[in-house]
């Protein structure tokens, strides 16, 4: 009876990982061989591991990444692609969002940035950091959205508490100068908070010329290229020719 009330108090208190665990104790036949401290040990370690994984899918489901199985150890490392190994080792441990540095990808259209931003941001939410990604002309739909509608306070007090904002393919849509203010208050809100990862088909030196107003273009700039790394991918389209389907992305 003591069993049957203590699974259903773990049940009661999301305990699930340690009223799993509880289970499968009670049908080894050896478990008896243990001490309490042992099967304690056993049951917590569970439990652990069943919030960690929770907590992971949680972050994954509402990162909304665009290509959800993108991983850091399947990128492609050819010298023509100019990706070296070495930046990606500074990335992979996600100190650099730790530090709420920004992350700047630029490279030709194919050239695996769309894959390589959401390996990074999948990354971050395994080390625990709260993540989200934007195609960059919906993000700023949204803004206009929210502008509109009363809701742009709510909207960036939102993405002020994200850990990782990763906005893919900046400049492939005209924007309205006002949109950028936006933007701008945006990075404002998150200057020493959050990081912000980027991918654009345009060199760094060009994002000037995109943004109307030429000093919320320096303030803009200003708040991202100071503190961030910048990978500059180049070569072929890598959906041409004999590739694996997981980096045809951007």
């Amino acid at each position: 009876m003591l069993y049957h009330q203590t699974l259903e108090k773990l049940r009661a208190l999301r305990w699930d990982g340690m009223a799993d665990a509880l289970e499968e104790q009670r049908r080894q036949s050896d478990i008896a061989q243990l001490d309490f401290e042992e099967r304690l040990g056993l049951l917590v370690e569970r439990q652990w591991i069943w919030k960690e994984n929770r907590g992971l899918a949680t972050r994954l489901k509402k990162a909304q990444f665009k290509i959800s199985n993108a991983s850091l150890e399947d990128l492609d490392y050819r010298s023509s692609r100019g990706l070296k190994r070495a930046q990606i080792d500074q990335l992979r441990t996600s100190q650099w969002v730790q530090e709420h540095r920004h992350c700047l990808v630029t490279g030709p259209t194919g050239s695996g940035k769309t894959y390589l931003a959401c390996a990074l941001g999948m990354q971050a939410c395994r080390d625990g950091y709260r993540s989200f990604y934007y195609y960059a002309p919906k993000l700023f739909r949204a803004l206009e959205a929210a502008r509109v509608d009363g809701s742009l306070f709510q909207l960036l007090k939102k993405l002020a508490r994200t850990s990782l904002i990763v906005i893919d393919d900046l400049g492939i849509a005209s924007v309205p100068g006002k949109l950028y203010r936006e933007f701008l208050e945006m990075l404002d809100d998150r200057q020493g908070q959050g990081s912000t990862l980027i991918t654009s088909q345009f060199p760094v030196s060009q994002w000037h010329e995109t943004i109307a107003d030429p000093t919320v273009a320096d303030a803009i700039l200003d708040r991202l290229v100071h503190n961030a790394y910048r990978l500059e991918l180049k070569g072929e389209s890598l959906r041409k020719g004999k590739t694996p389907p997981a980096e045809n992305e951007n």
